[in-house]
């Protein structure tokens, strides 16, 4: 199934960390967050990208056309560092479409305008650059196809700590409620297409406050709950917490690695 990946962002509130870096290329350890994220569907089979591009482009661009598997990968050297050969591959298997699709196109615009990349298949992926999950993707895929809808979005509880706040027309505070006592969900992206949902878009509509609510009113939209890790990468403090879950080798998004097993002890 294809995967439409939305790096058209700025990222502003990511600017103390670089001005001219745009969010998708914004590394998580050794690789940009967008790597990571298309390396989670590639994982369960999915690697067929396009990617809708806008504020430096290039950026993007030129990353993976110099792309350096040795980073993530090991590999032997010799004749003096003449001969190279990988013992692995990252995107070796990838299909990567580039789209410029304009610096302040809204999501949906974006969408729109890759259409005829996704060729005539029935189903398709769709996903913002700057979020990861351990959700299970091919469970939710399942789900979806087996539901009739024609739109899906993983929703996950929110990764900060907030209080929702009862106020009176005179500005008194009558209660303040804990996040963790609340039953919010927001949506997390993950998107899974039918085809028939892009009937539903009109030139300038955005995805999520008008198409999704055309779908909603028909009873054409789902969503499924995940419970387990979700995180994006809006600001710095977010961009640090995901480096540091990478650096202890706790990052629950990365689906694809084989956990490490203790060697067993040889009887006597």
């Amino acid at each position: 199934m294809k995967v439409v990946i939305f790096c058209g962002g700025q990222g502003l509130r990511l600017r103390d960390y670089s001005e001219n870096t745009p969010k998708p290329m914004v590394p998580v350890g050794y690789r940009p967050i967008i790597w990571h994220l298309m390396k989670y569907y590639a994982h369960y089979g999915h690697k067929e990208f396009i990617l809708c591009l806008g504020y430096r482009a290039d950026a993007i661009k030129d990353y993976f056309l110099n792309y350096n598997e040795c980073v993530t990968n090991d590999f032997v050297l010799s004749g003096g560092g003449r001969n190279l050969k990988m013992l692995g591959t990252d995107i070796e298997d990838w299909k990567i479409t580039f789209v410029d699709t304009g610096t302040e196109s809204k999501i949906g615009e974006r969408l729109m305008a890759v259409r005829d990349y996704l060729g005539d298949d029935e189903m398709f992926m769709a996903n913002y650059a700057d979020c990861l999950t351990d959700a299970p993707l091919p469970a939710m895929i399942d789900t979806f196809e087996k539901s009739g809808k024609l739109a899906s979005f993983l929703s996950v509880r929110p990764g900060y700590s907030w209080h929702a706040v009862n106020v009176a027309e005179d500005g008194t505070v009558i209660d303040l409620i804990d996040a963790d006592k609340t039953s919010v969900w927001i949506n997390g992206g993950y998107l899974i297409f039918r085809r028939e949902a892009l009937d539903y878009f009109e030139a300038g509509d955005d995805i999520v406050p008008t198409v999704f609510r055309k779908l909603a009113a028909e009873q054409k939209l789902m969503s499924h709950r995940h419970n387990g890790f979700w995180a994006c990468m809006d600001t710095f403090k977010e961009k640090m917490t995901l480096d540091d879950l990478h650096a202890h080798d706790k990052a629950p998004w990365q689906v694809w690695r084989v956990p490490k097993t203790k060697p067993t002890k040889r009887s006597a």
